[in-house]
């Protein structure tokens, strides 16, 4: 059971973000998982692990409501919700970020910005949230860097401020630190725990020693179909 024991802040136990249970996805026969009871803690972080082709990116893609599965009950901060199509509270509330993040052939402020502008932020707004989200990732001085150009460590930090800049309550993120080494990967792993410090929840699908090691994360193992807590 995820988060079935969250920790303490201050003399209140967390609460409950996302609860589902019956989580079941299925490709073609093959059962991939099959999860009895799921819960995901507010202000907490946790990292997932477990073999490749275990489930772990389509299980994170299946709780951003971008996957379908099938789920006996979904319930968010407390509120019993329809599995799918997710809510618009609840999208936007859930942020996923890929592996292999996609960037927009425009400018790196538009790129982080772009997710405000859907939702109708005002620009003046907007434009000082984006530029928060540059200096916290560390990425304002690429401001003006072609997205096509940016180095893999530069392009997770980009995809990381988009993802903050919309102030998600559950950032769920794959495999952030694959592919990188040296002080791109350690720039990256220091921005997760910011996450949870700014009050949000994060999961982590990795493989990462130092990420999985992190002060305060509790782990979790998908093994044969099932979601163990290490």
């Amino acid at each position: 059971m995820l988060g079935a024991t969250p920790a303490r802040t201050g003399d209140e136990r967390r609460k409950s973000l996302l609860g589902v249970k019956g989580l079941r996805k299925r490709h073609g026969e093959r059962l991939l998982f099959d999860i009895g009871c799921m819960e995901i803690a507010t202000h907490s972080a946790y990292v997932l692990t477990g073999m490749n082709g275990a489930g772990k990116s389509t299980l994170l893609r299946v709780l951003g409501g971008l996957e379908r599965a099938e789920i006996d009950s979904l319930r968010f901060e407390g509120m019993e919700e329809r599995p799918y199509p997710y809510p618009r509270a609840l999208r936007e509330a859930i942020v996923y970020v890929h592996q292999h993040p996609v960037m927009f052939s425009t400018s790196i402020a538009h790129n982080i910005g772009y997710g405000l502008q859907v939702r109708g932020v005002p620009k003046l707004e907007a434009a000082r949230r984006v530029e928060e989200a540059m200096l916290w990732a560390g990425v304002a001085h690429l401001q003006d860097v072609e997205p096509g150009r940016l180095s893999g460590g530069e392009r997770q930090r980009v995809a990381l401020a988009r993802a903050k800049v919309l102030c998600p309550k559950l950032l769920l993120l794959d495999e952030p630190t694959s592919n990188l080494d040296g002080q791109a990967r350690e720039q990256v792993i220091e921005l997760i725990p910011t996450m949870v410090e700014a009050g949000g929840s994060v999961v982590v699908a990795c493989h990462d020693r130092d990420l999985i090691g992190l002060p305060g994360v509790q782990r979790l193992k998908l093994r044969d179909g099932h979601l163990e807590v290490r």
